[in-house]
C-alpha cells in the first residue's frame, strides 16, 4: 500500500461527526459494485462465448460431415427425426428447469452461505432426475413403434430406421438430463468453464464416432456417437465437482425441490406444447411437405444457432446468476430496483450491438457460406439453394429472438415462471396458425415464416410486460444502441454485397470459397466495427477498453 492509499484522519476537535457525504459514499459503492458485476458479467460471457463458439464450431462439423456422408438422404432424415425425440422430451422434462428454476433457486441458496444446505438440495435434484429419466427413457424405448409414425405423417419410408436409431439414442437422454443438473449446479457456483465447454466435447465425440464407424455402419454410427457424447459432456463436469458433497438423496419432500417444482409448473404448459406439439407438428409438417425436409431446415437452423449461441445465450447464461441475487435484493425493504434494471440493460445493449452485424452478414453472404459448409460430397447445389432460402426466412426473427431470450432470462431471475410461459403459449400458437395458414403457398418456408413471426411476437409482449413491472428501463439507451447499431450493420451489409456482387463469381472450389468468406466477412466484420466506433456505440468502447486492461494484466 503506497502513501496516497492512507487517507488521514479527521481533526479531533471534540465534536460530534455526522456523515455529510454519506449519500456520496453510497454512490460511489453502488459504482464500484455496478463496474465488479459488469466485469463479472463480462468474465462469464467471454467463458461461455469461448465455450460456444467451440461448440457451434464442432457442431458445424458435425452437420458438414452428416451432410456430406449422407446428404437430403432418407437414412439422415431418420436420424434427424429420432433425435427430435429425446431432444423434445429433454426440453420439456430438464431443460426447462436449468434457467427458469434451477439457477435461480440454487443461486439463491448459494449466496445464503449454507455449503451442507446447498449440497442437500443438489442431491435430492439429482436424485430425483436419475430416477425419473430412467423411467422415461426405458417406457420411451418400449413405446417407440407407436410414437415414431405419429412423427412421420405421411412419410412411411423413415418409420422403420427412425424407430431403430431411436431406441439406440434413448439412453442418452438420462446422461444428458444428470449433465444439466450438473451444469446447473456449476453456474449457481459461478463456475462456467466446464459448462461452457460441454457441449464442444459432444460435437466432438458426435464428429470422430460417425467418421470412424459410418463405413461400417452406416447412419447408426451418428446414434452412437450422441450415446457417447451425452456420457462424455457429464463426466466433464465432474472435475469442477471436485469439492462437493453429492450423495443419492431420496428425500423428495425436500422444500428446496418442491419450490423448483412449483417455478417449473408454469414453464411446463408451454413447453408442453412447444415439445410435443409445436415440434412434432413442425417436423410432421415438414415431412408431409417434403421427403426429406427436415434434413434443410435442420441446416439452416444449425446456422441460425451458431450467432445465437454466441451471443444471446452466452450473455443470458452470463448474466443469470446476477440477475437472480439481485431480484433476490429486491425482496428486502430498503431494495433496489435499479442494479437488476442496469445488468439487464447492459445485457440487452450488447446483445443488440452484436446480434445486428451477424444476421446482417450471415443474410448477406448465405449462399457462399452454406456452399462452403455443405455442398459436398451428396449435398448438391439444389439442395444449397433450399438450406439458403430457410436460413433466411429464419434471419429475420434472429434479433427478436435473442433479445427476447434475455427478457426470458429477466423473468426467471424474479423466479417468475408463469409470465414468460403464458406469452409462450400465444406465441406458438401463432405459430401454428401462421404456418398452416401459408404452407399451401410457401411450403417448407412457411415453418421458417412462422418461426419469424413467434419471435417477433414473443419478444414484443416480453418486453412490454417486463417494462410495465420494472416502472421503466431506467435510461438504458437502448433505442439509441439499437440505431446506431442498425447503420452501422446496414453499412456494413453493403459492403458485402458489394464484395459478393464483384467478386462471388470468381470463387470457385473449396479453398476459394473459403478464402472469399474469410476476406469477405473480415472486410465486413471491419466495417462495421470501425462505423460503430464512429457512431460512439458505447458497448464496443467499453468491450475494447476491457480486452485491453486485460491484456496489459498479462
Amino acid at each position: 500500500m503506497t502513501q496516497r492509499d492512507i487517507a488521514p484522519p479527521p481533526p479531533d476537535d471534540g465534536q460530534p461527526r455526522f456523515a455529510p457525504n454519506a449519500r456520496a459514499a453510497d454512490a460511489e459503492a453502488a459504482t464500484r459494485q455496478e463496474d465488479s458485476d459488469r466485469e463479472g458479467v463480462a468474465k462469464a460471457t467471454g467463458i461461455v462465448a469461448a465455450g460456444n463458439i467451440a461448440s457451434r464450431v464442432l457442431g458445424l462439423a458435425r452437420e458438414i460431415v452428416l451432410t456430406n456422408l449422407f446428404g437430403a438422404s432418407v437414412s439422415l432424415a431418420a436420424f434427424e427425426n429420432a433425435v427430435i425425440l429425446p431432444k423434445a422430451f429433454y426440453d420439456l422434462l430438464i431443460g426447462g428447469h436449468v434457467n427458469s428454476a434451477l439457477v435461480p433457486v440454487l443461486s439463491k441458496a448459494a449466496a445464503e452461505d449454507a455449503p451442507r444446505d446447498f449440497w442437500d438440495l443438489v442431491s435430492v435434484v439429482f436424485s430425483f432426475v436419475i430416477t425419473i429419466m430412467t423411467i422415461l427413457a426405458t417406457g420411451l424405448w418400449l413405446l417407440a413403434p407407436w410414437i415414431v409414425p405419429l412423427l412421420a405423417g405421411e412419410n412411411t419410408a423413415i418409420i422403420a430406421p427412425t424407430t431403430s436409431l431411436l431406441r439406440l439414442i434413448l439412453p442418452a437422454l438420462v446422461f444428458l438430463s444428470l449433465f444439466a443438473v450438473l451444469s446447473g449446479t456449476l453456474y449457481a457456483l459461478r463456475r462456467f468453464s466446464f459448462p461452457a465447454f460441454a457441449g464442444a466435447l459432444f460435437n466432438a465425440s458426435i464428429v470422430i464416432v460417425t467418421l470412424a464407424l459410418a463405413p461400417v455402419i452406416g447412419i447408426r454410427a451418428a446414434a452412437f456417437g450422441w450415446l457417447i457424447g451425452s456420457v462424455a459432456q457429464f463426466a466433464l463436469q465432474l472435475p469442477g465437482l471436485r469439492d462437493s458433497r453429492l450423495r443419492m438423496s431420496f428425500r423428495w419432500n425436500h422444500p428446496g425441490l418442491l419450490r423448483i417444482g412449483l417455478l417449473y409448473i408454469p414453464v411446463s404448459f408451454s413447453l408442453i406444447i412447444d415439445t410435443l406439439v409445436v415440434r412434432f407438428f413442425s417436423y410432421r409438417l415438414a415431412n408431409d411437405i417434403l421427403e426429406t425436409g427436415v434434413v434443410y431446415m435442420n441446416r439452416a437452423t444449425t446456422l441460425i444457432q451458431l450467432p445465437q449461441g454466441l451471443v444471446a445465450t452466452a450473455i443470458s447464461i452470463a448474466i443469470l446468476p446476477t440477475l437472480s441475487q439481485q431480484a433476490a435484493n429486491l425482496l428486502k425493504p430498503d431494495g433496489d430496483a435499479q442494479p437488476f434494471k442496469n445488468t439487464l440493460g447492459m445485457g440487452l445493449r450488447l446483445a443488440t450491438m452484436l446480434i445486428l452485424p451477424a444476421t446482417v452478414g450471415l443474410f448477406v453472404l448465405a449462399t457462399p457460406i452454406v456452399a462452403l459448409l455443405f455442398e459436398h460430397g451428396q449435398f448438391t447445389a439444389a439442395d444449397t439453394t433450399i438450406t439458403v432460402s430457410a436460413l433466411r426466412l429464419y434471419l429475420i426473427g434472429l434479433p427478436f429472438a435473442a433479445i427476447d431470450l434475455l427478457l426470458v432470462y429477466a423473468f426467471y431471475a424474479r423466479q417468475d415462471t408463469l409470465t414468460p410461459a403464458l406469452i409462450g403459449v400465444v406465441s406458438l400458437m401463432v405459430y401454428m396458425a401462421v404456418a398452416l395458414a401459408t404452407s399451401s403457398r410457401f411450403g417448407l418456408y412457411s415453418l421458417m415464416i412462422a418461426d419469424s413471426v413467434k419471435h417477433l411476437l414473443h419478444a414484443f409482449i416480453s418486453s412490454y410486460i417486463l417494462l410495465r413491472r420494472l416502472d421503466g428501463a431506467g435510461n438504458q439507451r437502448l433505442i439509441l444502441t439499437t440505431l446506431k447499431a442498425s447503420a452501422a450493420a446496414a453499412l456494413m451489409g453493403a459492403t458485402a454485397f458489394a464484395l459478393l456482387r464483384f467478386m462471388g463469381t470468381s470463387a470457385s472450389g473449396s479453398l476459394a470459397e473459403a478464402g472469399f468468406v474469410l476476406v469477405s466477412g473480415s472486410i465486413s466484420g471491419l466495417v462495421f466495427i470501425v462505423a460503430a466506433y464512429l457512431l460512439r456505440i458505447e458497448e464496443l468502447r467499453w468491450l475494447i477498453s476491457l480486452v485491453q486492461r486485460r491484456i496489459g494484466n498479462r
